[in-house]
C-alpha cells in the first residue's frame, strides 16, 4: 500500500521508509518504494465505474436474446429480478468487510483471516481461472464483433486479438491511475449507451418508432409470457425459467470485481460503500428495466431472434437489435454493434487487470510464487501481468475453427467458478459476523453494515448452492431420455466444483492447518494503519473545499453522488 501526500500522488521522502504490509495478516515493515506493494491510487468515481463497468457487459446486451428465446418475457423478469436481488445479498457481504478493513490480498485476505487458510487459497486459484479463461475470450469476442463489417476470410481473427492484447496490455502496465481513469470514462460511456438504449425501447413500446406501432405488453398474450423448453405444459415452462436463472448469473458475473480494487481505493471506507450502495439501483435500472423492455418489443418466437441467437457475439445476437430492425430504423445496428465492440474491450481490459491483482494477492499471501508480488515504481505487479498476459494468448485458439468447439467448453467454466467465489464469498461474511460478535464489536464502528446481516448471506447462499448444482441440468434430459447423456457439457459444466473440493482439501492436508475461531479471527491488524490514511485523506478533502468554495458546490450536490 502506498501513502501519498497532498494528493499529488507521489510518497513523502519520509513515508517512502516503511509502509504495512497487511495483507499478509502480519504487523510487518518493509521497504516500501513500490517493491511489494500497490498504490492507493483509485478515486471513488474510478472505484464506483469500474463496479458499474463490472455489471454491463456483453452478458446484458447479447445474452439476454437466447434466454429470451428459450423462456419468454416474463421468465428473464423474473429470473434476473431473483440473481439481481442473490449478486446485490453478495455485494452488502464483501462491503462490508472491504469497508472494515481493505485488504491488498481482496478476496483471499478476507476468508484466511476471517474463516480458513484453504478458503482463501481456492478462492483464490478459481477466482485466478476464472478470469484468465475469460479474458482470451473476451479478445474472441471482439474479432467476432468486427466481423459485422469484416468477413474473417477477408482479415484473420488472429489480427484484432493481437491488436486488443496489445492495448489492453499496455493500459494495465501503465499503473492502476491510468487505468482508473480510462475504466471510469469507458464506463461512462456504458452507462450512457444503456441508459439511451433503455429509453429507446421505451419510445419503441409506445410507438414512437418508424412503424408507429404501439407495441406496449401485446407479446405477452400472444406468443404469451412463458415459453417451454425440453417439454410442454409446466413443467417446460418451469424447465425454460430454470435455464434463464443460469443465463441471468452468467450476465451478472463480474459484479464482485469492486472486491479486488480495494488494495488501490484512496479512501476504500468511502468509496465502497458508495459502490455497494448504488448496486442496488444499477441492477434495478440497467437489467431488471431493459429485459422488461426488450420483452414488449421482441415476441420470442420472432424468426429474427431465432436467427440472431446462433449469431454468437455481434450485433445480430442482441435482442435489442433485433427490436430495432423490427420498428424499421436503419444504420442504428452498425451503431450499436460498435458500442459493443467497446464493451468487450472495456471487459477484456478489467479481466486483465482482475487477473493480474488476484495472482498478486495469492503471491502476498504466500499461495503463489513469491517473484508475482513484486511490483515497479508505479505499483504495478509486473511478473503477475506478464503471466496473465501470455496465458490470454489462448485466445488464438480460436483462429482454427475446429477449435472453437473445445474454447467453448473452457468457457463453461467461467460460471462455476464465478458462482463458486460468491459462494466463497458468502460463506466468509457469515464467518466475519460470527467473529464480530464474539470480539464484541460494536455494529456503529463498521463504516458500512449489510442490510440483511448474516441471514441476507445464508439466504443467498442457499441460492448460489442450488444454482451450481442444477446449472446445466440439460444434459441430463437431453431428448428426455437418459440414454442421450450429454457427458462432454456435464464434464466443462461441473468439472469446477471437484477442482474447487481438491484444492480445499489438498490444501488443508498438505498445510494441516484448521478454521479460524471467531474469538481468534484477526479483525484488527492493519486497520489502524487505513484509519490513519482515512484522517489524512479527509483533511485533504476539506482542505480542498475549503479552497473551491462555492465553485465546486453545483458538481458536489448534482453530479458527484452518481461518481
Amino acid at each position: 500500500m502506498g501513502l501519498k501526500d497532498d494528493g499529488s500522488g507521489d510518497i513523502s521522502a519520509e513515508k517512502r521508509q516503511y509502509v504495512t504490509d497487511f495483507g499478509s495478516g502480519e504487523d510487518t515493515l518493509e521497504p516500501a518504494p513500490g517493491d511489494h506493494d500497490l498504490h492507493r491510487a483509485l478515486k471513488a468515481r474510478h472505484i464506483s465505474m469500474i463496479a458499474i463497468g463490472g455489471a454491463i457487459g456483453t452478458g446484458l446486451i447479447i445474452g439476454t436474446g437466447s434466454a429470451l428465446a428459450k423462456a419468454g418475457p416474463a421468465s428473464i423478469l423474473i429470473s434476473y429480478s431473483v440473481v439481481g436481488f442473490v449478486v446485490y445479498l453478495v455485494m452488502c457481504g464483501l462491503g462490508e468487510m472491504a469497508a472494515w478493513l481493505p485488504l491488498s490480498s481482496g478476496f483471499t485476505g478476507y476468508a484466511v483471516r476471517f474463516c480458513d487458510p484453504a478458503l482463501g487459497f481456492a478462492l483464490g486459484w478459481t477466482y485466478w481461472f476464472k478470469y484468465i479463461i475469460v479474458t482470451p475470450n473476451q479478445l474472441t469476442a471482439g474479432a467476432l464483433v468486427i466481423s459485422y463489417w469484416i468477413d474473417t476470410s477477408r482479415v484473420n481473427a488472429g489480427v484484432w486479438i493481437t491488436v486488443f492484447l496489445v492495448l489492453i496490455v499496455t493500459i494495465n502496465y501503465f499503473g492502476v491511475r491510468f487505468f482508473g481513469e480510462f475504466e471510469f470514462w469507458l464506463s461512462s460511456f456504458k452507462v450512457i449507451v444503456i441508459l439511451g438504449i433503455i429509453l429507446l425501447s421505451f419510445i419503441l413500446m409506445l410507438g414512437g418508432g418508424p412503424d408507429h406501432d404501439r407495441k406496449g405488453f401485446r407479446y405477452w398474450k400472444d406468443p404469451g409470457a412463458f415459453n417451454t423448453y425440453i417439454d410442454h405444459g409446466p413443467a417446460g415452462r418451469f424447465y425454460a425459467f430454470w435455464a434463464t436463472m443460469v443465463s441471468a448469473t452468467f450476465a451478472y458475473l463480474g459484479t464482485e470485481l469492486v472486491g479486488v480494487t480495494v488494495g488501490e481505493a484512496e479512501n476504500p471506507r468511502k468509496s465502497i460503500p458508495k459502490a455497494i450502495k448504488l448496486t442496488f439501483f444499477r441492477i434495478v435500472v440497467f437489467y431488471i428495466l431493459s429485459v422488461l423492455l426488450v420483452g414488449t418489443l421482441v415476441p420470442y418466437n420472432s424468426k429474427e431472434l431465432i436467427f440472431a441467437t446462433n449469431q454468437s457475439s455481434s450485433a445480430a445476437a442482441s435482442p435489442f437489435v433485433v427490436a430495432i430492425q423490427l420498428a424499421g430504423i436503419p444504420v442504428l445496428p452498425h451503431i450499436l454493434n460498435a458500442c459493443i465492440l467497446l464493451f468487450v474491450f472495456s471487459a477484456a481490459n478489467s479481466d486483465l487487470y482482475i487477473a493480474t491483482r488476484t495472482i498478486y494477492g495469492l503471491a502476498k499471501e504466500g499461495k503463489a510464487p513469491k517473484f508475482l508480488s513484486k511490483t515497479d515504481s508505479r505499483g504495478v505487479p509486473v511478473y503477475a501481468l506478464i503471466l496473465c498476459s501470455c496465458i490470454a494468448c489462448i485466445a488464438y485458439m480460436n483462429v482454427s475453427s475446429d477449435s472453437k468447439t473445445v474454447f467453448r467448453y473452457f468457457v463453461d467454466l467461467v460460471t462455476i467458478f464465478g458462482l463458486l467465489t460468491w459462494i466463497s464469498l458468502l460463506v466468509t461474511h457469515i464467518y466475519f459476523v460470527r467473529a464480530r460478535k464474539a470480539q464484541n464489536v460494536p455494529v456503529t464502528d463498521l463504516a458500512y453494515r449489510a442490510p440483511l446481516g448474516a441471514a441476507g448471506s445464508y439466504v443467498a447462499l442457499v441460492f448460489c448452492i442450488i444454482i451450481c448444482l442444477t446449472k446445466s441440468y440439460d444434459c441430463f434430459t437431453h431428448n428426455k431420455k437418459w440414454g442421450n447423456f450429454d457427458y462432454k457439457t456435464f464434464i466443462t459444466a461441473y468439472l469446477g466444483i471437484p477442482l474447487y473440493l481438491i484444492l480445499i482439501f489438498g490444501y488443508k492436508l498438505v498445510t494441516r492447518c484448521k478454521g479460524i475461531s471467531p474469538y481468534e479471527a484477526d479483525l484488527f491488524t492493519g486497520k489502524d494503519v487505513v484509519d490513519r490514511l482515512e484522517e489524512e485523506y479527509y483533511r485533504r478533502e476539506a482542505l480542498r473545499e475549503e479552497s473551491a468554495g462555492k465553485a465546486g458546490w453545483f458538481y458536489r450536490k448534482f453530479v458527484a453522488w452518481l461518481f
